[in-house]
């Protein structure tokens, strides 16, 4: 709703294609999915139910910064390059920024997508293997 909204108050009307707007779904269904699948593979060991909310904040500020969102990629240092090539959180906003602001085709979001879902899949065995109770 709100990126519907969004677009119409923008007055971006290129994301109403239908291909562009399922691609934006899925694209959305992904992220969800990825950000859950690492969220669930990290707190799969802890007793203290305070420490998955500190853990995600810290979390979402230390791979928020560097995705991309804020500033350029290119302009960070080497290392923290490095960092943004294992971060979601870039894929997600490279993703989103060219399917809503540049008016890419799928193609274009298709490497972001395989990402995503690599990285989803990755993170849900962890979740699986982590989460394994006896009783």
């Amino acid at each position: 709703m709100v990126t519907i909204l969004g677009a119409l108050v923008a007055g971006v009307y290129d994301i109403f294609q239908p291909l562009r707007f399922l691609t934006l779904i899925v694209l959305v269904v992904f992220v969800s999915f990825a950000f859950m699948a690492m969220m669930s593979c990290l707190v799969a060991r802890m007793n203290n139910p305070m420490l998955p909310r500190a853990l995600f904040g810290v979390l979402n500020t230390l791979l928020y910064f560097p995705s991309g969102a804020i500033y350029p990629v290119q302009s960070l240092p080497t290392w923290l390059r490095w960092v943004t090539v294992v971060d979601p959180f870039t894929y997600a906003v490279h993703g989103l920024r060219v399917l809503l602001l540049k008016g890419a085709t799928i193609r274009v979001v298709l490497p972001d997508v395989l990402f995503l879902a690599l990285f989803a899949g990755a993170m849900f065995a962890g979740s699986v293997k982590l989460f394994r109770r006896t009783l």
